[in-house]
């Protein structure tokens, strides 16, 4: 089967960048979703919160998705439901199996890798103790919950201060549960300000910063755990214990972007987003294959995924009508000072546009700061001022194409603290 397009996950980025496509003329868009529905990770999330920045009003997770796959279906757009993709080809095949077509392999002019994230588990942050039931991810207490309609636990604590976490300790709260703590091992919050306002200290939930579980008791299931603070090198400090008699323990210990599809297919990998390597409009390092969303780094807003999709969805649509990346000049966007990592990675100026987006997570809690972008001789391309940035929110600078056309060589972008 052959199609200009093929979309890789039918969530918000999907969609998004699947409606962006069509708009910009291309018709024929496949979108290959492994779940029944469409709507991915929103369709659990029933929480309001979504759409201020895209629709300017608050809606809930479903509601968001419902009013793209609104828009996805008054298009031509076909959609394969229930299929799995198992492997993306450099030369832009995809394997997909499902029930209804059996083993197929779709042929794409253009691909868009929008595959979202998972989160990290107990093995992966290796907590000591037994093994017992009641230890799950936040995120699947949250479709146990939302969705099939199970309450998974009555005395509770969660481990991580993500956003899913905060949301997680509110929603358990309001169905019955008693939340006696939520415990962060760094010394400031993973999520965003508003959840912990709106989900801890509305409910009188306890946050433990600088602190971890180490151990997990219970036979059958959960029965306690306990709780040491630990010190700056995050090890426990003995002595410092305390034991939560609960029966679930609930994960927000981080996302991570699921990109075993783009390492399947060789493009090229950031080790500090474990997302791909982006140009300035969301194309790869293999030409004609984009990613958008939190398979390319972990947002914190739909919004801003809805975004980067589309972005992506326009430049895949031109990439359909022949459109090639331009010859010239690359600038490198590198990390500086208390900055984790940058998307995109690098703008192509031969290119068509006025403004590069460029987004960032900050390496820790800055106060009065300035972003100072500056190129490979030290000269200052533009600064940006910022009273308050943290880790769990991800940052957002706009560099316009003037400035861009100054530098020599790679831009860096660090923070530099205090006002001047």
């Amino acid at each position: 089967m052959k199609y200009e397009l093929v979309i890789i996950g039918g969530g918000p980025a999907g969609l998004s960048a699947a409606n962006a496509a069509w708009e910009a003329g291309c018709r024929s868009i496949c979108i290959v979703e492994r779940d029944r529905e469409l709507g991915g990770i929103l369709n659990q999330c029933i929480h309001n919160g979504f759409g201020l920045h895209y629709f300017k009003e608050e809606l809930t997770g479903p509601e968001y998705a419902g009013r793209f796959i609104d828009m996805v279906g008054q298009t031509g757009v076909d959609v394969r439901l229930d299929a799995m993709v198992l492997e993306v080809t450099p030369d832009k095949q995809v394997h997909i199996v499902s029930s209804a077509g059996g083993y197929e392999v779709l042929e794409a002019d253009a691909i868009v890798l929008a595959m979202g994230c998972r989160e990290r588990t107990r093995g992966a942050i290796g907590i000591p103790g037994t093994r017992p039931a009641g230890v799950f991810t936040a995120g699947t207490a949250q479709r146990y919950l939302n969705i099939e309609g199970y309450m998974v636990g009555k005395r509770v604590v969660i481990l991580g201060s993500g956003d899913i976490g905060l949301i997680m300790a509110r929603r358990m709260t309001l169905e019955g549960a008693k939340v006696l703590a939520c415990v962060e091992v760094m010394p400031y919050s993973g999520g965003l300000t508003r959840n912990i306002v709106q989900c801890l200290n509305d409910f009188d939930i306890p946050l433990y910063l600088s602190h971890t579980i180490t151990d997990i008791q219970g036979r059958d299931r959960v029965e306690r755990v306990i709780v040491s603070e630990v010190g700056p090198d995050r090890r426990p400090k003995p002595g410092t214990e305390m034991v939560f008699d609960c029966d679930t323990v609930l994960l927000s210990v981080g996302l991570i972007p699921e990109n075993e599809l783009s390492r399947g297919a060789q493009v090229s990998m950031d080790p500090r987003t474990n997302g791909p390597v982006v140009y300035e409009n969301m194309e790869t390092s293999i030409p004609g294959v984009f990613a958008c969303g939190n398979v390319l780094h972990v947002h914190d807003l739909v919004d801003f995924v809805t975004a980067e999709a589309a972005r992506a969805g326009r430049a895949a649509a031109a990439y359909c009508k022949g459109s090639r990346a331009p010859q010239g000049d690359v600038l490198e966007i590198k990390n500086g000072n208390l900055v984790g990592y940058t998307v995109p990675q690098h703008i192509r100026m031969g290119a068509d546009f006025t403004a590069v987006d460029v987004f960032f997570r900050v390496r820790a809690i800055c106060k009065e700061s300035r972003i100072v972008v500056k190129d490979d001789t030290g000269a200052q391309i533009a600064c940006f001022s910022r009273e308050h940035m943290a880790p769990g929110e991800m940052e957002n600078i706009k560099l316009p194409r003037v400035l861009l056309e100054k530098a020599k060589g790679a831009l860096t972008i660090a923070i530099e603290e205090g006002s001047k």
